[in-house]
């Protein structure tokens, strides 16, 4: 995409609802890209994962069993949240403490399938995302899990971003400064994925949404190829099931 292009799609469809929904595994560079995309369309930003991130931090603060269903619903829906929706700043807010790396600690990984798997929080914080996509007017990149097909199955560029095992858990290890060992790295990439993906399906693209598999990209061509997706969709839809675009969009 050159320089012209970007800017044509930064007022792409202004006034109205664009609504980029990203979903993907762990470790496949979901934040960093759709933040980045957020920032090149100057669109909103929400990152769906560290809302039941501060989820479990806030159950384990006050001592919820996470395998009791109902306590863990119950604490979603008085969960007092504060969260970035630019892609300019990051924060986590919770009852007015700044939790945006104590989020990211191993025990948080740890911990934090038990509560992505309760119906009933998911339930709820899937209400508060579906409210702070219709605040920003529908102009929002939303990333996460079940996005794509949950909870904005209706949004205008849906796509699933993935890449291979090896470049997922190396990605992650990078990303943590080489502060874990193969094992946690592990538990924080593929056991927690096998764990999620007991309710919700992130790993094979749903009907209408298309993959890009980021395994041979860096960041910048792995940004580019999902800013060509964003506008091969809205601007060239005849497109948009053509493998041919799918394979360019790679850069084979």
């Amino acid at each position: 995409m050159t320089q012209e292009l970007i800017e044509t799609v930064n007022v792409l469809r202004p006034g109205k609802s664009l609504v980029v929904a990203i979903d993907g595994p762990s470790g496949s560079g979901k934040s960093s890209v759709s933040k980045e995309v957020a920032r090149r369309l100057k669109l909103a930003y929400l990152d769906t994962g560290a809302m039941y991130r501060a989820l479990t931090w806030f159950c384990l603060q006050n001592g919820t069993d996470l395998d009791d269903g109902a306590a863990v619903e119950t604490a979603a829906e008085t969960l007092p949240l504060e969260i970035s929706t630019s892609p300019e700043e990051e924060y986590v807010l919770v009852g007015g403490t700044d939790v945006t790396l104590a989020i990211r600690e191993p025990s948080i990984s740890a911990a934090v399938s038990a509560v992505a798997t309760t119906l009933g929080a998911r339930t709820e914080l899937i209400r508060r995302q579906r409210e702070l996509i219709e605040k920003h007017h529908r102009r929002m990149v939303v990333e996460g899990r079940d996005i794509t097909t949950v909870v904005v199955p209706a949004a205008e560029v849906r796509m699933l971003l993935t890449a291979s095992e090896e470049a997922r858990l190396r990605r992650r290890g990078i990303q943590l400064g080489g502060s874990q060992n193969a094992e946690q790295l592990a538990a924080q990439v593929t056991h927690r994925d096998a764990k999620d993906s007991t309710v919700v399906n992130f790993t094979t693209a749903a009907d209408g949404v298309v993959t890009l598999d980021s395994s041979e990209l860096d960041f910048d061509g792995t940004v580019q190829a999902a800013l060509d997706i964003v506008d091969t969709v809205i601007n060239h839809p005849a497109l948009k099931q053509s493998s041919a675009r799918h394979r360019a969009v790679q850069g084979d």
